[in-house]
């Protein structure tokens, strides 16, 4: 009697909850530079990038041997009991492209240090108000829940959340047919009436938002938004957070969003990309702010890990030797090669994005979110080999996430099966 071999995506059916949505049944086993392996052997082009977590490529050579000679020396020294090189490293580093003047916490997910920034600015501030934004992502605890404004499914069952949390409009020009500026006066005019009629803005702690907006459709704001908001913030002493777990890392051709808008935030949270694959978060916030940040207020078990932390700081050194100018590069190229493929399906409604965090949005023809080409092409692309996630509270936006270090022979074999794909679904 022969026993057939199950799948990866059929044993772990087998013994975990269905509550982690997946984008596929895809089984791996291998990856390095844009692509992955699957369990049967066949070779697939990743431009999903572990949801723009290994941006410099899979397994890339130098962050598996930095990784490799740390484990050889500590793999755990626990950051409550112990200073150990890295961790420190690591620390100046951050501070370093971030200006100076900036003091390190770390943590492990994205979700935690978003929490962590909440609690910095309540501690500093003594005030209880937050304001996020519509279409927001920012985690899956109960706080970073109640942050996340952009499908009401990830707080079913989960209310109450936490108190005092606001909501402001995200400037979003195609879905709501004004101009840049006019979509920027509206947003503005609806936070102030948030200040007005909610809560007043002496009681607000911080204003947090995604300089690009990830989940929400990769929405690229108007700068003089980010702009305005820096002023509400400085006029209140209201701090300002940018949540650049999906943006940081040379995701968008620069180090750090932030640097496209010429608007600092008080406090910066980072993930994903930060250690290419490795569990590692970082707040890096003013000193003059976390110096208020009492011993004893806030902590955890596995911050700052030192292979983490080493791995960290190859990927720094991979995007400042040349991945960020191939980042900016190649980003021109894929939006460029993308334009001309909007041309010849007028499903395609815009193309948007910095380096190489690019949304295509599909709408139909009588202007509604298009979710069903989307899904569609996600589908078929797979089909073919080529890795895609949606995005956008209609999921009617694809994401293109390759890896910073994606070569134009990639992008043109992303190319040609996305415009297969969209001719099998006419």
């Amino acid at each position: 009697m022969t026993t057939q071999t199950k799948s990866l995506y059929e044993r772990a059916n087998a013994v975990m909850p269905p509550v982690a949505s997946r984008a596929t049944t895809l089984g791996v086993v291998k990856g390095q530079g844009a692509y992955l392996w699957s369990e049967d052997g066949k070779k697939y082009l990743d431009f999903a990038s572990g949801v723009a977590v290994t941006n410099v490529g899979h397994n890339h050579p130098l962050v598996v041997e930095r990784a490799k000679a740390q484990i050889d020396e500590l793999i755990h020294g626990g950051h409550n009991v112990v200073y150990y090189p890295v961790y420190v490293e690591l620390a100046e580093k951050l501070n370093e492209l971030n200006g100076g003047n900036c003091k390190v916490y770390f943590s492990n997910s994205g979700a935690e240090v978003n929490e962590g920034a909440i609690k910095l600015a309540k501690k500093v501030t003594k005030r209880p108000g937050i304001i996020s934004f519509k279409r927001s992502f920012h985690g899956r605890t109960i706080a970073t829940t109640t942050l996340t404004a952009s499908n009401s499914g990830y707080r079913m069952d989960y209310e109450g959340l936490l108190p005092s949390v606001y909501y402001a409009e995200y400037p979003y020009a195609l879905r709501s047919g004004l101009s840049e500026e006019a979509e920027v006066a509206r947003c503005l005019a609806q936070l102030d009436e948030i200040f007005r009629f909610l809560i007043a803005p002496d009681q607000v702690a911080a204003i947090i938002l995604e300089p690009v907006q990830g989940e929400g459709g990769y929405i690229v704001p108007p700068k003089g938004f980010l702009q305005e908001l820096r002023s509400i913030c400085d006029k209140h002493g209201i701090l300002l957070v940018f949540d650049e777990i999906q943006t940081g890392f040379g995701r968008t051709g620069k180090m750090f969003a932030w640097q496209h808008f010429g608007v600092q935030p008080d406090v910066l949270t980072l993930a994903k990309g930060i250690a290419n694959g490795f569990p590692l978060s970082a707040l890096v916030a003013k000193a003059e702010l976390m110096d208020q940040w009492t011993a004893g207020t806030h902590g955890g078990t596995y911050g700052g890990n030192p292979v983490a932390c080493a791995a960290s700081l190859a990927v720094i050194e991979l995007l400042e030797g040349g991945a960020l100018d191939n980042c900016n590069k190649m980003g021109a190229y894929f939006v460029e090669e993308l334009h001309k493929l909007k041309a010849d399906y007028p499903q395609i409604a815009e193309i948007r994005g910095l380096g190489l965090m690019i949304g295509m949005e599909c709408l139909d023809q009588d202007g509604k979110p298009d979710a069903k080409t989307v899904s569609g092409l996600k589908d078929k692309a797979m089909e073919k080999g080529l890795i895609l996630l949606t995005c956008g509270t209609d999921k009617n936006v694809i994401r293109f996430i390759p890896p910073t270090t994606v070569t134009k022979e990639e992008i043109d074999e992303a190319l040609r099966i996305i415009r297969e794909s969209l001719s099998e679904l006419r």
